[in-house]
C-alpha cells in the first residue's frame, strides 16, 4: 500500500530527509553516474511530496514556487525508486504535484527542466517543449512549460 505525503522543508523530520538524500542520490547519482551538485540551497524554500510503501521512499518530487528557478512554479527532483518502476506510480507521483501546485498557487503555468528521454511521458500530463535540448550535469535536457 502507498502512502502520500508533503511536507515544507522544515516540517521533515531528519528522517525523511535522509531517505529523500538516499533516494536521489541512488538514482541520479549511482544509476546515472551523474555527479552534479544536489544540494543546491532550493530544497528550503520548496515543498516535499513524498510516496512511501512498507515505510520505504520509493517516490518523490520537489515543488519549487515561482521565482526560485523560474518565474512559474515548477516540480524537480522527480525520482522513482527501481523497485517500483513502469507501475504507474510516477504518473501518479506528477498529477499529485500537479494538483498540488494547483491548489497552492492556482492555475498556474509550471515549467520543468526534463530529461529529453522523459518528453514523452511530461507531454502526455500536458507539458509542451520551450527550449532547444541542452546539456545539465552531462544529460540533454529541454524545458517544458504546462500552461
Amino acid at each position: 500500500m502507498l502512502s502520500w505525503t508533503i511536507k515544507k522543508f522544515d516540517e521533515l523530520t531528519v528522517h525523511e530527509l535522509y531517505a529523500i538524500l538516499q533516494l536521489r542520490n541512488e538514482v541520479f547519482a549511482v544509476e546515472q553516474n551523474c555527479v552534479y551538485p544536489d544540494l543546491d540551497d532550493k530544497d528550503q524554500s520548496s515543498y516535499h511530496l513524498m510516496c512511501w510503501q512498507d515505510e520505504k521512499l520509493v517516490a518523490y518530487t520537489r515543488i519549487v514556487p515561482p521565482e526560485i528557478i523560474y518565474k512559474e512554479a515548477s516540480i524537480g527532483r522527480v525520482v522513482t525508486s527501481s523497485s517500483v518502476r513502469r507501475r504507474g506510480i510516477g504518473k501518479k507521483l506528477m498529477n499529485r504535484s500537479i494538483r498540488f501546485i494547483e491548489e497552492l498557487y492556482r492555475k498556474t503555468p509550471i515549467r520543468i527542466g526534463a530529461q529529453t528521454y522523459l518528453i514523452k511521458f511530461y507531454n502526455e500530463l500536458g507539458f509542451e517543449t520551450t527550449s532547444a535540448i541542452y546539456i545539465e550535469d552531462g544529460i540533454e535536457h529541454v524545458q517544458m512549460l504546462r500552461p
